[in-house]
């Protein structure tokens, strides 16, 4: 019986032994070994063997990516505005070892040093800029906690400003200030906009003048033409009547007459400031009228030539001079 107890006690000392010298590291986490107190080594994912009584497992670190949120604060910008600002930060633990000793809480160290740098970036800026930079905000806290947290085996992968809250009096007078700058650029967009359009009014003005003007002269030089065309028409009538009469045929100079004369009366009775024409006109006078000029012109040659009377080409009758 005494053997049996003592191999009894045998077989419970080896398991005990076996379960605690056996130890599984799941995925995922890390476990730190201390001999007696002090760190010897860090257990990774799986199966892993240490010292029963001798060696046991100090610390459990978990090395997923981990996420803190962080308290909202109240922050003094550089303007002297007060804004309330909580966000959230993201970080990965590298080394085991040193996350687990050589700092207290991790989680609350990095807690505190993200609030404290929170408050010293965004102090810095003025209320405009910590609306309109949050990604720059961002990126400063991350460089500097990243940099503080590198001794504790940490990683800082993100840190992001969820919400930034004005008081309310100082988002009111934003938004009125808002809604100035929107009528400020209404009123100019409004004004550049007639600018534009009187600019293209009077350019389209101005071409139409020019192409007035240049109606106006093409208009011009064709009715000059006209005028050139029919004074050289009539100096050449009038050459052919005077050569004419040169040659002794007094009736050209009696149709020419003739002609002008009819013209003016055609033109005076067709003039639109007349109404009503009275004035005597009878056949025998108009042709009275032109015997009279063509006895002028037989006198003319006559007087020239030297000779009373000269036969007219028409078959016109010899004239007897007659002074008083």
């Amino acid at each position: 019986m005494p053997v049996m107890y003592f191999v009894i006690i045998l077989v419970v000392l080896a398991l005990v032994f076996l379960v605690k010298a056996v130890v599984t590291v799941p995925q995922g986490a890390n476990y730190t070994v201390a001999r007696f107190g002090k760190y010897t080594k860090t257990l990774k994912p799986g199966l892993a063997i240490i010292t029963p009584f001798i060696e046991r497992v100090d610390n459990k670190v978990s090395m997923k990516e981990r996420v803190l949120d962080v308290p909202s604060q109240e922050v003094i910008t550089s303007d002297n505005a007060m804004v309330t600002a909580d966000g959230v930060v993201f970080f990965q633990v590298l080394d085991a070892a040193l996350s687990s000793y050589e700092v207290n809480d991790l989680e609350y160290a990095i807690l505190n040093l993200t609030m404290t740098n929170t408050r010293t970036v965004m102090g810095s800026m003025s209320l405009d800029e910590l609306l309109s930079k949050r990604d720059d905000i961002n990126k400063k806290l991350l460089v500097v906690v990243d940099e503080a947290t590198r001794p504790w085996g940490v990683k800082v992968t993100r840190i992001e400003i969820k919400d930034i809250n004005p008081p309310r009096d100082l988002v009111e007078a934003m938004g009125r200030q808002m809604k100035a700058e929107r009528d400020k650029r209404a009123t100019i967009l409004e004004a550049e906009g007639e600018r534009q359009s009187a600019i293209l009014s009077a350019e389209g003005n101005k071409r139409a003048a020019v192409l007035q003007a240049e109606g106006r002269r093409e208009a011009a030089f064709r009715d000059a033409e006209a005028r050139e065309r029919e004074a050289a028409a009539e100096a050449e009538a009038t050459r052919l009547v005077s050569d004419a009469i040169s040659n002794g045929n007094v009736q050209a100079i009696n149709y020419f007459v003739a002609d002008k004369y009819v013209s003016a009366l055609k033109d005076i009775a067709t003039a639109p400031n007349q109404k009503l024409i009275l004035m005597p006109l009878e056949a025998s006078s108009v042709i009275g009228a032109l015997a009279g000029i063509g006895e002028i012109a037989r006198e003319t040659f006559a007087s020239k030539d030297g000779d009373d009377t000269r036969p007219s080409g028409g078959g016109s009758v010899p004239r007897t001079s007659q002074r008083s």
